[in-house]
C-alpha cells in the first residue's frame, strides 16, 4: 500500500492516531510535536508547512508514521520493511536537500542505506539517543541550593538564552525557534528553574502530557553551575510534578555519547526503553 502524506495535522491525526496512542511511550516525539502544532499552528517549529505522512498495511491498519517540521529533521516511527524503498524514493524526488532522518536505530539505518543508495549521498550518524522511562521514584541526593520553581513570564529571556545555548550543543538546525519554544512551555507551566543563592542555576522543560506520558526535556545547567548536583535536583522535581499531575509514564532522552547524564538518569530510577539515532543525509 502507498503512501499517505498531509500538511494538515488534523488529518494526520484522524488516519494515525490510534496507531501512535498504542506505544505512547515510543512514538513520543511524534504525539508531543503534533500537541504543540495543535496548540501553536504550523509555523510552531519554523517556517516551513510541516509534512505528516502514514503507511497503511495490507490489511487497512495504519502500521508506520513520519512527522516532519522543517527545517528540522524527518522523524519516523518504526517502519516495516517494505515501506522503506517508496518513502526513499517519495523524498528523494520531492525534497532531495532532506538535511536528516531520526528514529529507532535499525530504521533510521535502514533509511540512510537506501538514501545512498538512490541518491549517492554518503549518510553519517549525528547523534545517538537512548529513551528512557521512569520506573521506581529513585530519592534525589540530597539538596543543594534554595529549591526550585516554575518559570514564569519574567524568566523569559533567561529562558531563551538558555534554550538557543542548549539547541546548540545538541546540533539543532538554524534557525531555531527558541522564542516559540519558550513561549509554548511558559503557557502550562512546562519549564522549571533551581535556585541557588537567588538565581537559577538550571533548567528542565516538560511536554504536555499526551496519552498519558510527560516528556523531560530540555535539561540545561549553564558550565559555570555544572557539577554541583543542580541537573538532579531539577529532574527530580519535575518527574514529581508530571507524576502529580497523573501522568502514568515519565520519559527522557539522553546523548549515548555523555555516560554522566545517562548513569545520572538512571540513578533517579530511568530505565533503558530503546536506542534511536539521527541521520544526517550529506548532499
Amino acid at each position: 500500500m502507498p503512501w499517505t502524506t498531509t500538511t494538515d495535522v488534523t488529518e494526520f491525526d484522524a488516519a494515525a492516531r490510534d496507531f501512535l496512542r498504542s506505544r505512547p511511550v515510543h512514538h513520543t516525539v511524534q504525539l508531543t510535536v503534533c500537541a504543540r502544532l495543535r496548540q501553536q499552528g504550523p509555523g510552531a517549529f519554523g517556517d516551513g508547512a510541516p509534512e505528516f505522512g502514514w503507511w497503511t498495511g495490507a490489511h487497512g491498519a495504519v502500521t508506520g508514521a513520519l512527522v516532519r517540521t522543517p527545517p528540522h529533521h524527518l522523524l519516523l516511527t518504526e517502519l516495516p520493511t517494505r515501506a522503506l524503498a517508496p518513502l526513499v524514493d517519495l523524498y528523494a524526488a520531492a525534497d532531495p536537500a532532506l538535511p536528516g532522518v531520526a528514529g529507532p536505530v535499525a530504521t533510521a539505518e535502514a533509511f540512510g542505506a537506501a538514501w545512498q543508495r538512490a541518491t549517492r549521498a554518503r549518510p553519517t550518524v549525528a547523534r545517538g539517543e537512548r529513551l528512557y522511562r521512569l520506573g521506581e521514584l529513585a530519592p534525589p541526593p540530597p539538596a543543594r541550593g534554595q529549591g526550585g520553581r516554575v518559570a514564569g513570564p519574567d524568566d523569559r529571556a533567561l529562558l531563551v538564552e538558555w534554550w538557543t545555548r542548549f539547541a546548540q550543543v545538541i546540533g539543532e538546525p538554524q534557525p531555531y525557534r527558541a522564542d516559540r519554544a519558550v513561549d509554548d512551555r511558559l503557557g502550562y507551566g512546562g519549564v522549571s528553574l533551581w535556585e541557588d543563592g537567588g538565581r537559577p542555576v538550571s533548567l528542565a522543560g516538560a511536554t504536555r502530557q499526551v496519552a498519558g506520558t510527560v516528556r523531560i526535556g530540555p535539561v540545561f545547567t549553564p558550565e559555570p553551575s555544572r557539577g554541583r548536583g543542580y541537573a538532579s535536583q531539577v529532574t527530580s522535581l519535575v518527574r514529581r510534578r508530571a507524576l502529580d499531575a497523573g501522568a502514568r509514564e515519565v520519559l527522557l532522552f539522553t546523548d549515548l555519547a555523555n555516560s554522566t547524564s545517562n548513569a545520572l538518569y538512571q540513578r533517579l530510577g530511568f530505565r533503558p526503553v530503546g536506542d534511536f539515532r539521527t541521520m544526517r543525509l550529506a548532499p
